[in-house]
């Protein structure tokens, strides 16, 4: 069975609509085969980044950077991980009040040391999210679930 691990900061409501909307698209009936980890960033870690098949990240932008507890699961598990994780597909969604750029690049360059590699854009949302945020979240989901499925079967 293939492993999506999905580790996240969801502190307010914004980021909890994105995280629902990628949770429902990840277990999506078209979709068999994936086990969906769903992991707060400060609990996830290195043996369950290594378990996973495709990993789905999520953040809010705090002060032009992504969250402490992400940057924290990336430390914890930068040097365990790195040789092991490469080509991993990895995706990301973000929400800031502002800007999310800053964020983004910060994951965006830590995935590139680590190997991964980014299967979609980022789904980046400024404002609460509407239904296009929460559409393409729920895509994201189910994009990342099956490249997931992908990487499983070789």
């Amino acid at each position: 069975m293939a492993r999506l691990l999905i580790v996240h900061h969801t502190v307010s409501p914004a980021t909890q609509e994105m995280l629902d909307a990628v949770l429902e698209g990840a277990h999506t009936d078209d979709i068999e085969g994936v086990e969906v980890h769903v992991r707060a960033a400060l609990a996830a870690g290195p043996a369950e980044l290594l378990a996973a098949d495709a990993l789905l990240l999520g953040t809010p932008a705090n002060i032009g950077y992504m969250s402490g507890a992400l940057k924290d699961f990336f430390d914890r598990s930068y040097y365990t991980a790195r040789n092991d994780t490469q080509g991993l597909p990895y995706a990301l969604y973000v929400h800031g009040d502002n800007d999310t750029s800053g964020a983004v690049r910060a994951v965006e360059s830590i995935s590139k040391g680590m190997g991964w590699e980014r299967h979609r854009p980022p789904v980046t949302v400024t404002e609460r999210p509407g239904a296009e945020a929460r559409e393409a979240c729920w895509e994201l989901g189910a994009v990342t679930a099956l490249a997931a499925l992908e990487r499983a079967q070789g």
